[in-house]
């Protein structure tokens, strides 16, 4: 029998896409994208969502620890899932797309040596950035209440700890703090100063209050990339993309719109089931046969299952 392709990059080949990017041609790719302006950044719970993301358009997908919690396990963001589900989470969801994936690593799951772990597994589980926080274990969601910092020493040693355990130069290593919620917005600065002085490439200063706060974060964390969350609800200002962009900040996020919106289309989908006994009436409103296996790319599946079964029966 002659060499032939491994199956997936026989669909590869069909989809016409070539070869998938590497985690290094990936992680160089969100480093450009980050270097060229404001980022749109999704968040994804799975799979199926990650899909949708790259469909849509955008030029990559976070990981957000948050939805996983939700989506996967049916608990709140206090801090309940842990490392081996969540770098379980990050090899589906690389494995699903071509986009960098950012990926929510909370704490890295304790101090600055288990840290260096945690970072080890989820890039090479497939992360094209890691994200870590200055809270306690167990940590909260941003936009809940009653937070408990780490010191800012603390929080530098353990950046310090996996800049060192990263293999790859190209990861990018995104650092949180939650300062605002229990001190204020001077002591969130101060912080975002002391990691990059740490050896983080991207300050992510959770929930400012005010466009006035925003403003000042954008002002005088200026030279380094800086995320703000969007939580439809939640305690930042929600803006303009434009607006966001001329406050200094380069990284938009929207960790948890696509599952606030599947939330709500589902339970109105299962209402009119529940109600009317039937789903002829709303095939208008979900996506079409076609269209899901589409997404999931049956055509170029069943197309290498042919192509292998041919090349069986010519041996």
């Amino acid at each position: 029998m002659s060499a032939v392709p491994t199956p997936f990059a026989a669909v590869e080949t069909l989809v016409g896409v070539g070869p998938m990017p590497t985690p290094t041609e990936r992680r160089e790719r969100l480093r450009a994208l980050l270097a060229a302006g404001t980022l749109v950044l999704p968040g994804a719970t799975d799979a199926l969502g990650v899909r949708l993301i790259e469909s849509a358009g955008f030029d990559a997908a976070y990981a957000t620890g948050a939805g996983l919690a939700n989506a996967q396990y049916g608990v709140p963001d206090i801090g309940l899932v842990s490392l081996g589900e969540v770098a379980d989470h990050v090899d589906r969801l690389a494995s699903a797309t071509r986009l960098p994936l950012v990926v929510d690593a909370d704490t890295g799951f304790g101090q600055p040596v288990m840290a260096m772990r945690t970072a080890r597994r989820l890039e090479r589980a497939g992360a094209a950035a890691l994200q870590l926080e200055d809270q306690e274990m167990p940590k909260r969601c941003g936009h809940f209440d009653h937070h408990a910092l780490i010191p800012a020493q603390h929080m530098q040693a353990k950046l310090v700890a996996v800049r060192q355990a990263l293999e790859d130069p190209a990861t990018v290593l995104i650092a949180r703090t939650d300062a605002r919620s229990v001190h204020d917005i001077d002591e969130a600065i101060r912080r975002g100063h002391a990691y990059v002085e740490a050896g983080a490439d991207v300050i992510f200063v959770e929930a400012p209050r005010t466009v006035e706060e925003l403003e000042r974060v954008g002002r005088e964390l200026r030279g380094v990339p800086l995320v703000v969350n969007v939580v439809e609800g939640g305690k930042t200002p929600q803006l303009t993309l434009a607006e966001y962009r001329d406050l200094g900040f380069a990284v938009v996020l929207f960790a948890n719109f696509l599952m606030r919106a599947t939330i709500r289309a589902g339970a109105e989908a299962l209402a009119h089931l529940r109600e009317a006994g039937e789903t002829a009436s709303y095939a208008g409103r979900i996506a079409t046969w076609q269209e899901r296996q589409t997404l999931f790319h049956l055509p170029e599946f069943s197309a290498a299952e042919a192509h292998f079964d041919a090349v069986g029966g010519s041996s």
